[in-house]
């Protein structure tokens, strides 16, 4: 029972490169259910049969109960036979011919999302290769969910604000900034749809709804003066966009010279004129 959620887009792309990565036959996992303490099993790969879909773990239970209770990686070698699990899903487990299970929490700002797990038919250690693996694989899905809710929270904070006011107000502040973080986290965003969402968003904050054609940016330069217009220095633009202080003097020279501005401050003036800035 594959779900059709950016989230569960994230677990089954994670399952697919543990399994590459590993050579575990088995990978399967889930995100937490809104609002109460269980995993429900949405994404399998390798499996042999539908015994595992849908299966709800709940927290404390099973293997993979006991990561969402400790918030850590758990395994087992004999899954049926552990004595250090309860045995609440031996049938399910059974069902689909699974030994040696590996459970790593997808854990984001302190609150478990998901659950990733790796396994093997036979009964024999995982190794700490495998385990570093499945850990690593969880860390992937732990940025791609916090990239996702920095991108909701943005978008919800500049949808309902047109871009108005006078030029020196705190909510034309509020806007630059917004402006400014969203150009900076698109390029992160993997999902094309989000990217999207978020580069329209850039363009509903702008006055006027685009550039003119006349002068032509590029994009990094665009996100270099968003971030001067938000009053950032030079150190901090290039924090916020991850790349070396001279990478942003070299795009603030360069949309300069397009804009015919002399100063740092006469390229926002013109980028706002032309209408690539809010």
């Amino acid at each position: 029972m594959a779900v059709d959620t950016a989230d569960g887009v994230e677990i089954r792309s994670a399952l697919v490169r543990l399994r590459r990565t590993t050579g575990l036959p088995v990978a399967f996992g889930g995100l937490v259910e809104s609002g109460r303490r269980r995993v429900r099993i949405s994404e399998l790969s390798g499996t042999a049969t539908a015994a595992l879909s849908a299966l709800a773990v709940t927290s404390g239970n099973g293997l993979g109960g006991k990561a969402v209770a400790l918030t850590r990686p758990c395994a087992v070698t004999d899954y049926s036979a552990s004595r250090q699990i309860s045995h609440e899903y031996d049938l399910p487990v059974a069902a689909e011919g699974l030994r040696s299970v590996v459970a790593v929490p997808v854990v984001v700002r302190r609150r478990v999302r998901g659950v990733l797990y790796g396994a093997l038919r036979t009964a024999r250690p995982l190794g700490d290769r495998t385990l570093s693996a499945a850990v690593e694989a969880a860390r992937d899905v732990e940025q791609a969910l916090v990239l996702r809710d920095e991108a909701g929270a943005l978008l919800t904070a500049v949808r309902p604000r047109p871009a108005c006011g006078p030029g020196g107000s705190p909510a034309r502040e509020q806007v630059r900034e917004a402006h400014a973080a969203l150009r900076a986290l698109a390029p992160r965003i993997a999902d094309p749809a989000l990217r999207d969402e978020l580069l329209r968003a850039c363009g509903l904050l702008v006055a006027g709804g685009g550039p003119a054609a006349a002068v032509r940016l590029a994009p990094r330069e665009v996100d270099v003066l968003a971030w001067v217009a938000a009053g950032a220095t030079n150190a901090t633009a290039a924090r916020r966009l991850g790349v070396l202080p001279e990478t942003v003097k070299a795009y603030l020279r360069s949309a300069m010279r397009k804009l015919g501005a002399r100063t740092r401050g006469e390229a926002v003036v013109a980028a706002r004129r032309a209408g690539w800035l809010p």
